[in-house]
């Protein structure tokens, strides 16, 4: 399974995402989607997996959960938006980690791209960064990996420019 991650887009959207998610079989937005219209624009290139943002309207919280833990071939998954990292989980998660620890958890919000593995949970954290205008970050930023029965590979960090652009 080829997967491309996006998050907190702010309601921009790249052209060349369709490009760099060409090969892929699902795209996977960590929130802060930012409109309607950049849902619908990945709506209809690939399938969509998703979690809404704290900028995020409630048209788009109703279509989409705060938390996602889903499995993927056999990779146990949990995407949300306000997670953290290993060392500094958030108060939200930090108890379901701890007890009962995804293989791969995805975050978004700090717009800092992030890889980064957890020994003591065993398990892999990721933040593509933002892709949006919106924010602090310099370059905007988008991950590409494969799910390939229990492992995850063959992971890639595109940057798509400067923000100002």
């Amino acid at each position: 399974m080829k997967i491309g991650l996006i998050s907190d887009t702010h309601g921009y959207f790249d052209e060349s995402v369709f490009t760099h998610f060409e090969n892929c079989d699902e795209i996977w937005h960590v929130g802060d989607f930012g409109s309607m219209e950049v849902i619908e624009r990945l709506e209809a290139f690939k399938p969509l997996r998703g979690v809404y943002g704290n900028i995020d309207d409630k048209d788009i919280r109703l279509k989409f959960p705060e938390h996602l833990r889903f499995q993927c071939e056999q990779v146990d998954v949990w995407m949300t938006h306000i997670g953290g990292c290993p060392g500094r989980y958030a108060a939200a998660v930090k108890p379901e980690i701890v007890n009962n620890p995804p293989k791969l958890f995805i975050s978004g919000h700090s717009h800092i791209l992030k890889v980064q593995y957890d020994p003591k949970l065993q398990l892999l954290h990721l933040n593509p960064g933002a892709a949006g205008k919106q924010g602090w970050h310099k370059v905007k930023t988008i991950m590409r990996f494969e799910i390939n029965v229990d492992k995850i590979e063959n992971l890639e960090v595109i940057e798509l420019g400067s923000r100002a652009l």
